[in-house]
């Protein structure tokens, strides 16, 4: 029995729905979205509607002053009748910490589930089975309240959209060393999954894609020396053998996959060192076969290889291996997602089978 009320016209959206042959990462919308409002410092009764466009006040803070954070998370059907979630629990907290930075108010964490099991459980003969396919989920809090006083909204609408995608880069990134723009410094929102983080990188990963690169990686705010993330992503560099990641600063995202990787590589007997990192000391790396690989990292990436660190001067950096590491860990990580592995993290859970009630 849900608690949610659901549209009658949910039944015919989903009975029109057909996955393509052709998914991509974004492009094929699910059918069914989740919506429920604040107002009144109370939270209402959510509702799983058909997937349209939603009204939304032109003066709204959300849209004014950025008071929008969300998530990135997935649920897998990999050879299993029933849709499973992937550490879903810690998307639930990071929301909830990012909600904490634009002060505004926490979505409780029953409701972050009802939505997230009332699209995912709607969906669940729709998710692709196939290796790295997946339901791409996006939960989102908006400040909904119109007004320019610099303040928070006393109206807000939490939703949960979602996607059925593949993988999300494929073959090895081309990534454009940003000298001159900053994504986030320490003491902003850079530890928050907030929409102004991507709005600030987007020049920079516009004249990334004009040189020819796939995407920015981000150096520090204060002295443009110390690797951050790159877009979206987080990173680890392999150097004498052990995996190098930039130390979490107070700017950069603390990415789930990130947090991953390093459980996971230390489980599996590698030296996991997390520090600050300088920029031009990992390119002597490089060069020197010190630093033998390069990778990155991200709920829609899962683990992405790297051939390519382009710097301001023109000049390519090129690691001597290319998805060596970083494959074995998209592997052994993907195998605990689609539970073809034993998870001896109890990282996985089922999606509430009420969803279907």
């Amino acid at each position: 029995m849900t608690n949610y009320t659901i549209s009658p016209d949910v039944a015919s959206a989903l009975k029109s729905f057909s996955l393509p042959e052709k998914l991509g990462f974004g492009l094929v919308l699910a059918p069914v979205m989740y919506s429920v409002e604040y107002a009144d410092g109370q939270w209402g009764k959510g509702a799983l509607t058909p997937y349209g466009p939603i009204e939304i006040a032109p003066g709204a803070r959300a849209l004014h002053y950025g008071e929008f954070v969300f998530e990135g998370m997935k649920a897998y059907r990999a050879g299993v009748a029933w849709p499973n979630l992937f550490r879903a629990q810690d998307n639930f907290e990071r929301l909830a910490r990012s909600a904490e930075r634009l002060a505004m108010p926490p979505v409780p964490e029953n409701l972050f589930f009802e939505g997230i099991d009332a699209v995912a459980g709607a969906m669940a003969d729709f998710i692709p089975t196939g290796d790295g396919k997946s339901l791409y989920l996006r939960p989102f809090l908006y400040g909904s309240e119109p007004g320019y006083l610099l303040r928070n909204s006393n109206t807000f609408r939490f939703m949960v959209i979602a996607n059925p995608v593949e993988a999300y880069a494929s073959g090895p990134l081309k990534v454009a060393i940003e000298r001159k723009d900053v994504r986030a410094a320490v003491g902003g929102v850079g530890v928050a999954k907030a929409s102004a983080n991507y709005a600030a990188s987007l020049r920079a990963s516009n004249s990334t894609l004009a040189r020819g690169y796939t995407i920015a990686l981000w150096l520090d705010g204060a002295e443009h020396r110390y690797i951050q993330e790159l877009s979206g992503m987080n990173v680890f560099a392999v150097i004498n053998g052990e995996l190098h990641t930039p130390q979490l600063d107070g700017a950069i995202l603390p990415g789930i996959t990130r947090d991953s990787l390093v459980t996971l590589a230390r489980h599996r007997g590698y030296t996991v060192v997390e520090r600050p990192m300088l920029i031009d000391e990992l390119l002597q790396q490089i060069q020197s076969g010190t630093c033998t690989e390069v990778f990155a990292c991200g709920t829609a990436a899962i683990v992405a290889p790297i051939g390519v660190l382009g710097d301001a001067d023109g000049r390519d950096h090129i690691p001597a291996a290319v998805d060596v590491v970083a494959q074995e860990l998209r592997q052994a990580l993907l195998a605990i997602q689609e539970r073809r592995a034993p998870d001896p993290f109890n990282w996985t859970r089922d999606v509430s089978r009420s969803s279907r009630d």
